[in-house]
């Protein structure tokens, strides 16, 4: 079988994923489901946010490369299993990106982003129907600092948020009180709530969450990892110094470190 050309084209691809399910194609691609595959698309939406993280370019490219295999894998699979095809994953999301912006398809006047956002949340909640929660929809699947920022912004879409950021604070104060004076089982959710309030502190300051416990999870590493490198310079273990002779070290880390 001869390789496809044209490799710059979308087209090109699903004819590759299309041999490699055939019955003369790949075994490994043949024997994959939906199920099988589940673990794969969520590594590689974690690996494009590594790349979107790290500012990469170049990476952040093989990385859509690698996301988009996989939604063309799992169409491949769904159009052999007579559930959908291509054409109406297309044709689904074309009609919606129009339906959802008739600032631009149609008639309708907004003044800025915040309105276009507020818009989409009103056509989505006509979507899903009157008697579907506005929460429904978000993937209880999410890490939970992805889901809290979510549902907290769908809320306050339609008016259910502090009236300034002054308030959140606030409230983040008194959640630190009551976490503070907390004992037993109710620690831990006297720590949700707080959480669930520092979240909402940063959504409110236009602060990801999720992607700021990442940066701050990488910075721990790396400065972590060079005091590590120093014990081993030194011909010291890490475990056997004092509380302040680590936390000299962690000085030295940050003084040597980016970040």
């Amino acid at each position: 079988m001869s390789a496809p050309k044209n490799l710059d084209k979308f087209e090109t691809l699903v004819e590759i994923i299309a041999q490699l399910r055939a019955p003369d194609g790949c075994p490994w691609d043949r024997e994959q489901t939906h199920a099988s595959l589940r673990e794969f698309l969520l590594e590689e939406s974690y690996e494009v946010l590594a790349a979107l993280d790290e500012g990469n370019s170049e990476k952040l490219c093989q990385e859509l490369g690698d996301l988009l295999l996989q939604i063309v894998l799992h169409t491949q699979i769904a159009t052999e299993a007579g559930e959908f095809k291509l054409g109406d994953v297309m044709s689904g999301i074309n009609a919606k990106l129009i339906r959802r912006h008739p600032h631009v398809f149609g008639s309708e006047k907004v003044k800025d982003a915040a309105e276009v956002s507020h818009n989409w949340e009103a056509i989505k909640q006509e979507e899903r129907g009157a008697d579907t929660s506005l929460l429904a929809s978000v993937p209880g699947q999410m890490p939970a600092l992805s889901y809290s920022q979510a549902v907290q912004r769908r809320v306050a879409e339609v008016g259910f948020d502090w009236p300034d950021t002054d308030g959140v604070i606030d409230k983040l104060a008194e959640e630190v009180g009551e976490f503070k004076q907390s004992a037993g089982e109710q620690k831990a959710e006297e720590f949700g709530d707080l959480l669930f309030t520092l979240v909402n502190v940063a959504r409110r300051m236009g602060i990801d969450s999720e992607s700021a416990l990442r940066q701050a999870n990488q910075k721990f590493y790396r400065r972590f990892s060079y005091m590590e490198n120093l014990c081993r310079q030194r011909g010291v273990t890490f475990a056997t110094l004092s509380f302040d002779q680590q936390n000299a070290l962690w000085d030295e880390a940050k003084k040597g470190t980016k970040g």
